[in-house]
């Protein structure tokens, strides 16, 4: 078969591991043809971004962070952004152009790689003749149909070592120390970075906080002598009756489709000022999240996808994404690939963290 591969979205650690799986025992074990579209779906729909892709383009790629593909989170062909003569910028669907596109490039068909949006793009250019599998991916660990994507581990490594590294300085100048981690909608992130961190306070979207109980922590540990405090924040996280941070709106970015959030530490951080006395710092990590080469657990996680999708090609399973479930890789329905999953507010996890005396803002702490 002759198939396409694309990367779309935010980049994440893993990619460039899962892109060497595909075409490693693609070519060697099923003698497919691969053709890398680059930019996501821009392969599909520009000209010149679509080139062969075999074994020697993916040597030593298997530890590289990013993807030699590119990527994009606004090359949407269902809100394809056009610039009009008078200098507007209006969306409209082009997804009948990265249809035919797939037919003159002589696709048998396209392996996604991407979170939500890439997903369910695959899904509904599938109605129009473009058979799609996927494979999930996000740093977030938000989507439904899997128990984990690759991409998490190696970004909860990262928070972690930065709550590591904050813990430093928040002794040696008793400050309140807030760090902001990625995630949007779910608090998977800040949760397992902050319990492994060593956090005091972790802010998710799943929990609204109230301030009090905050205070309440951060003084009772001034009172115990800890006259310092490390806040794990999600960017999602808010108080209880606001709404989110956002730094970015959707209508803002033609073609994105989705809110930019950000602030939610500083916003914490204002609220913690008018009650508390102590010096507060907020340290926004960002795109150092996504960045770098993956963990092992990252690596091993994208080839065992990368392995996986070959056999629902292989199978004729089209329309649907590889995903793990306990300790096995199986297919799911790529209408599946949504972002639902959130943080049980009532889980193990939040239950064993408040029993170390986390504050999550919705109670006092003990």
């Amino acid at each position: 078969m002759r198939l396409g591969v694309l990367t779309g979205g935010g980049d994440c650690p893993g990619l460039n591991a899962l892109i060497r799986a595909v075409v490693k025992r693609g070519s060697l074990e099923f003698g497919h043809e691969f053709v890398g579209l680059e930019d996501g779906y821009m392969g599909l729909m520009v000209p010149g971004l679509a080139a062969p892709l075999d074994v020697e383009d993916t040597r030593g790629i298997l530890p590289k962070g990013g993807t030699i593909l590119g990527t994009s989170n606004k090359a949407n062909p269902f809100l394809w952004p056009e610039t009009q003569p008078d200098g507007r910028i209006l969306e409209k669907d082009m997804a009948y152009v990265a249809a035919e596109r797939y037919r003159e490039l002589g696709l048998d068909g396209i392996i996604a790689i991407g979170g939500d949006g890439t997903l369910s793009i695959a899904h509904r250019l599938s109605q129009l003749g473009v058979r799609s599998v996927g494979c999930p991916k996000t740093i977030d660990n938000d989507l439904s149909g899997t128990d984990q994507t690759f991409g998490f581990d190696t970004a909860r490594a990262i928070c972690t070592d930065a709550v590591d590294k904050l813990h430093t300085t928040a002794e040696s100048h008793e400050r309140v120390m807030v760090l902001e981690v990625m995630g949007r909608y779910a608090g998977f992130l800040a949760l397992d970075s902050g319990v492994a961190g060593g956090a005091d306070v972790i802010l998710i979207p799943e929990i609204p906080y109230r301030i009090e109980p905050l205070v309440k922590k951060i003084k009772s540990r001034a009172q115990r002598r800890r006259s310092f405090s490390i806040v794990v924040v999600s960017e999602g996280a808010h108080p209880v009756g606001e709404g989110y941070a956002i730094q970015e709106r959707a209508e803002d970015v033609p073609g994105r489709g989705v809110v930019r959030l950000g602030g939610a530490g500083k916003v914490a951080a204002d609220l913690l000022a008018r009650h508390i006395d102590a010096e507060i710092r907020v340290t926004v990590l960002g795109h150092l999240q996504r960045g770098g080469g993956p963990t092992a657990a990252d690596r091993l996680l994208a080839t065992r996808y990368g392995c996986k999708v070959l056999e629902l090609v292989r199978d004729g399973l089209w329309g649907h994404m590889v995903a793990l479930r306990g300790s096995d890789i199986v297919p799911v329905s790529l209408a599946e690939s949504r972002k639902e999953r959130r943080v049980d507010p009532k889980g193990e996890a939040v239950r064993f963290a408040k029993s170390l005396g986390i504050s999550f803002g919705d109670q006092a702490p003990p």
